[in-house]
Formats: C-alpha cells, sequence, structure tokens
C-alpha cells in the first residue's frame, strides 16, 4: 500500500476520532452539566478541563494536524489536483475551525476557569463567570464540531475518490 494512502486513511482516523470526541462534547457534556447549578458547572467544567489535559488528548489533539500534513505532503503530486484540492480544503477547514478556534476561543476561556478559585466567589460572581464562558464556550465547541465532522467528510472523499483513481 502506497505511503500516500496510508497517511490519509491515518488522517481520516485521527480526524474522525476528534470529530468524536467534540460530538460528545456538544451533544451530551455540555447539556448534561448545563442544568447543574452555577458552582456545580463551573466545579464541573473545571474538574472535566484538568483532566483532560493529559498526554494522550494531547497527542490524539495534534495528530490530525500533523498527519494532514504528511497527507498533502505525499498526496502533492501523486494525486490529481481534484483529489488534492478536496484534502487541501479538509486541511484549512480543520486548521481554522478546530485548531486555531481552540487556541484562540476554548483555551482562553478554560485558562479563565482554570484560574478562578470557585469557592471564594459569591453567587452574583459565580452567575457571571459562568455567563462569560458557558455560551461562547458552547459555540466554540460547535464550531469545532462541525468543522472537524466537515472536514472528515472531506476526507472520506478524498479517500474514496483516491482509491478510485488507483484501480
Amino acid at each position: 500500500m502506497k505511503l500516500s494512502i496510508i497517511t490519509l486513511l491515518m488522517t481520516v482516523l485521527a480526524t474522525g476520532f476528534m470529530t468524536g470526541i467534540f460530538f460528545t462534547w456538544t451533544n451530551a457534556v455540555m447539556p448534561g452539566i448545563g442544568k447543574l447549578s452555577d458552582l456545580e458547572f463551573l466545579k464541573a467544567l473545571q474538574s472535566m478541563n484538568r483532566v483532560i489535559l493529559n498526554p494522550l488528548f494531547y497527542i490524539s489533539f495534534i495528530a490530525p494536524m500533523v498527519l494532514f500534513a504528511m497527507s498533502l505532503f505525499f498526496n502533492y503530486t501523486l494525486s490529481s489536483n481534484s483529489i488534492f484540492r478536496l484534502l487541501l480544503t479538509a486541511a484549512i477547514i480543520y486548521l481554522l475551525g478546530v485548531f486555531f478556534i481552540t487556541v484562540l476561543g476554548n483555551i482562553p476561556l478554560n485558562n479563565l476557569l482554570d484560574q478562578s478559585q470557585l469557592e471564594m466567589l459569591n453567587l452574583e460572581e459565580l452567575q457571571s463567570l459562568r455567563t462569560q464562558i458557558e455560551v461562547p464556550w458552547n459555540q466554540f465547541n460547535l464550531i469545532r464540531t462541525l468543522s472537524s465532522f466537515s472536514s472528515f467528510v472531506f476526507l472520506l472523499i478524498t479517500t474514496f475518490l483516491l482509491y478510485q483513481s488507483d484501480f
């Protein structure tokens, strides 16, 4: 099997994996903890954000970007222009809608929450902090979910077309 196809398949898997994570947060985690009181919500989100920052998550988060770069490199001259453009489109969507949104949107909100001494805040301050974090965080995560899913679909189409062109 060609290296171009192997890296593309790995990119599909890594992107699909992250799409599932973002979807789970959009569909279950945030709506579930959204029903909690302000203090419970903020403590739950703070705890999950701290736990998710581990080597396995870092690898899972960075892997699609590295694999996109490798797939683009290996498919630049080996694939038709239309296949390469689909792959490039998937990579750009992922870069802008997942990576940059995470770095510029979700991470600053996570850092704000992480630095908060929740037990020291009164009810009004807790409500204000939740308002400051919850809606923007959910909006950013929805963008990540839709972007990663769109990128995943473009990757599937690319894989199908590449497979068709090899046979």
